[in-house]
């Protein structure tokens, strides 16, 4: 299914009063068979305005939820004592000194 547009909006909201027109002179005719396709064709067109305006209704209410950083996505500090020492470093620094 497409998404219609809002900024042609205007443009359905005239097709659908054109549509109407439509109908009310297709009945006052007896043109039976033609008021059932204007009628599908309208029900199509209110349709889509109702999904605009849903769309536009809940643009209109999302939450700015913020950016987080990235100390907020890590979940941890820097230790700013340097880089630690492995085990083995320290064993190889006694084994050296004697």
């Amino acid at each position: 299914m497409l998404r219609p547009d809002p900024a042609e909006r205007p443009r359905l909201v005239e097709i659908r009063d054109n549509l109407i027109d439509r109908v009310a002179e297709a009945k006052h005719e007896g043109w039976v068979g033609e008021v059932e396709g204007l009628e599908t064709s309208l029900a199509g067109v209110e349709d889509k305005l109702s999904q605009m305006d849903t769309a536009i209704a809940r643009t209109a209410s999302a939450v700015d939820l913020g950016m987080p950083t990235f100390i907020e996505i890590a979940g941890r500090a820097t230790d700013t004592r340097g880089p630690a020492r492995s085990s083995t470093s320290r064993v190889t620094s006694r084994a050296l000194r004697q």
